[in-house]
Order: structure tokens, then sequence, then C-alpha cells
């Protein structure tokens, strides 16, 4: 096995118990809300989704130049090891959406890294990386859906969640030792890009095909954290469905459809064409509101598999449109920590306003339905963007 290879296998391996990790810690943070007698668990992991979100755009400015000055293996390391730590608090009085924040702030190093050494790795080969994103990003979410089924097991007994997740987070650190990408830029100074940052971001939107996959993925990412809390309260109300492991499977059937979608992107979409995805897009839109119709949770779960088909055909090669269109303007960390800052400010708006809408009492299909129809008009905005010809993309 040559190094490149090796290097590729042991990401994949560090980044799936990372993700399954993650997914295991929601949920058993929604066990431990349940037994500390909690009156409406799931509306409260809107708060602990929003901690964790907060912490990728507190620390956009700072993560990428920390990635990019240095290895990416290191970098891996030291965003496990405070994943670790966030994790070790849950076992504290510490209220869980602090635990969750500094959970965050290690998945904003962590992902920022991944990315940034994907790029490294691959090199030029535009085809190796379309091809690795799609590996890394089917991998994370089969690690997103059996995390999501083994945290809503282990909701059931939370300290025992937790004693699982410092293990493989431990193990996960780990295997960051075989991850090989020296493309470091030690010159690089904290405090001047904390200053350019802004900078650079408008540098990113500037660029056509930057600017179309920045708002592509921020937009696929704010209406699914939005589905992921508020599907959870749909199962409760509409199909009467209240236990914590049948919701977590349920939710959790997403990611099969996504692990498709992303292993069949990069023999659908060509890199020439990234308008393509945004068809996809509006069919996700459509199926999420036919999604809505409360028959039968078999049904639901039809509709959800086909979503993450859709999904993933959507995200992967948007992703690698900007990992190739960023790495020449800014750098690769630093196009990660920006599309991380774009993604997770999308996020907690959505979060943010699903929040508040939620404790207003409207009623949790129309909730849904509205996120559904914004992302529908964002897509129908790229697509008109796509038609023009200056858009470059």
């Amino acid at each position: 096995m040559n190094e490149i290879q090796r290097s590729l296998r042991s990401l994949y391996v560090s980044q799936f118990l990372s993700a399954f990790v993650d997914n295991v810690v929601f949920f058993v943070i929604l066990g431990l809300l349940s037994r500390r007698g909690a009156v409406n668990p799931e509306a409260g992991m809107l708060v602990v989704q929003m901690g964790f979100l907060l912490s990728y755009i507190v620390f956009a400015p700072f993560v990428g130049t920390f990635t990019d000055k240095n290895s990416k293996g290191f970098t891996l390391l030291i965003g496990s090891l405070i994943k670790l730590a966030g994790t070790a608090c849950l076992f504290t009085p510490l209220p869980p959406h602090w635990s969750y924040m500094i959970i965050g702030i290690g998945a904003v190093l962590y992902g920022c890294a991944k990315y940034a050494a994907i790029k490294g790795i691959a090199g030029s080969d535009t085809q190796l990386l379309l091809k690795a994103n799609g590996y890394l990003e089917s991998g994370t979410i089969v690690a997103i859906l059996l995390g999501t089924v083994a945290g809503g097991f282990l909701s059931r007994t939370p300290l025992a969640g937790l004693a699982v997740c410092v293990i493989l987070y431990l193990i996960s650190a780990a295997a960051t030792r075989w991850v090989v990408c020296e493309d470091t830029n030690p010159s690089l100074r904290y405090g001047e890009s904390a200053k350019t940052f802004l900078r650079d971001v408008k540098r990113l939107f500037a660029n056509p095909r930057a600017r179309f996959s920045l708002i592509g993925t921020s937009s696929f990412w704010m209406v699914s954290s939005v589905l992921r809390i508020t599907f959870l309260i749909w199962l409760a109300q509409r199909l009467y469905i209240e236990d914590t492991f049948l919701q977590s499977a349920i939710v959790g059937s997403t990611g099969i459809g996504i692990v498709a979608g992303a292993l069949l992107a990069p023999y659908l979409t060509r890199p020439g064409k990234l308008s393509q995805t945004t068809y996809y897009g509006l069919a996700m839109f459509a199926c999420i509101l036919l999604a809505l119709v409360p028959l039968h949770w078999g049904v639901t779960v039809g509709w959800l598999l086909l979503i993450g088909a859709l999904g993933g055909l959507f995200l992967i090669p948007m992703n690698t449109a900007l990992q190739v269109a960023g790495h020449p303007l800014v750098g690769a960390g630093k196009t990660i920590a920006i599309q991380n800052f774009t993604e997770n400010s999308f996020m907690i708006a959505g979060i943010a306003l699903t929040r508040l809408v939620v404790t207003a009492g409207a009623d949790i299909t129309l909730t849904i339905g509205g996120a559904a129809a914004v992302f529908g008009l964002l897509m129908a905005g790229l697509l008109r963007l796509s038609s023009k010809r200056s858009a470059g993309v």
C-alpha cells in the first residue's frame, strides 16, 4: 500500500469513528435531558445544537490558520482530544449545551483538517479528489446513521453511552498517526489571519464557482440541521412515536440514502457541470414536502431514504468544486474554515428561527414545510444564477 492510500484509509477510519461518536453523543445528551426531568427534551436539543454550531462561527477565523500552519495529522489529533474533553465534561454538572459547545470546538478544527488533508493528499488529481470526497462523505454518513441508531439505544443508559464515546474518541485520535500530509505554512500568524478572515471570505464569494458552492452547501446543511430535530418532534406528534431509539432509527434512515447518493455522485455529475446539482436540490425540496403526509412510519422511512440520496448527489460535487476553487485563492484550510463559517451561520440562523417558531406553538408540519420552502427558494436562486454565462458554473 503506497503512502497516499495509507493516509486516505487512516483518515477514513478516524473520520468514521469521530462522526459516529459525534452522533452518539447527540442522542446521549437527549437521554440526559430526559433523565434530568426536562419537560420537552426534543425541543431542548435545539439549544444544545445551537451551542455546537456557535463554535464553528466563533472559531472560524482561527482554525483555518491552525490547519494550514501545522501538519494535518497533528491538527486532526488536537481536534479529537478537544472532543474527548467536551465529552468528559458531560460527566460533570456542567450544562449539556456547554459541553456540546466544547465538542463543537474540536469538531470545527477536525472538520477543517480532514478536508484540507484530502486536498493535500490528492494534490492536483481532481478525479481522485472527487472520489476521495465521495468515500469520506459516504463513510461519514454511514457513521452518522449507525451513530444515530446506537445513540438512540445508548440514550437509555447515558453514563454507559458516554463511556463508549470516550473510548472511541481515543481510537479515532490514535488513527490520525498514519495520516501523512505535510502541506504546511509555518509563516502564518494567527492575529494577522484573523484580521484578514473577512477579506478571505470576500475573495471566495467573489469567485463565481466558490460562491455557488458556498451557498449550495450552506443551504443543504441549514435545512438538514432543522429537519434533524423537527422530525423528532413530528414523529412524536404525527405518528405518535415517542421511543428515542425508534425515533433515531427512522431519522437515521436518511443516512443510508446519503451514502448511496455520495457514492453515485462521481459517476452522475461531471466536474464541469456543477449547476446540474441544483436539480437534485429542487427534487429534495419536493420530497420533504411529500414526507410530511402522515401515513405510516415505513412510508416516512422511504421518503427519508430518497431525500438522503438526493442530498448526497447534491452535496459531493459542491464540496469538490469548492476545494478546487478555494485552494489557490486562500488556502485549503482557510477555504474549509470559511465554508464552516458560512454553513454554520446558515444553520444557527435556521435553528434559532425554528426554536422561536416551535416555542410560539406553531404547527410542526408547517414549521418543517416552511424550512423546506426556504431551501427550495435558495435552490431556485442558484439555478437562476447558473443559467447566466457569467456564473462560470
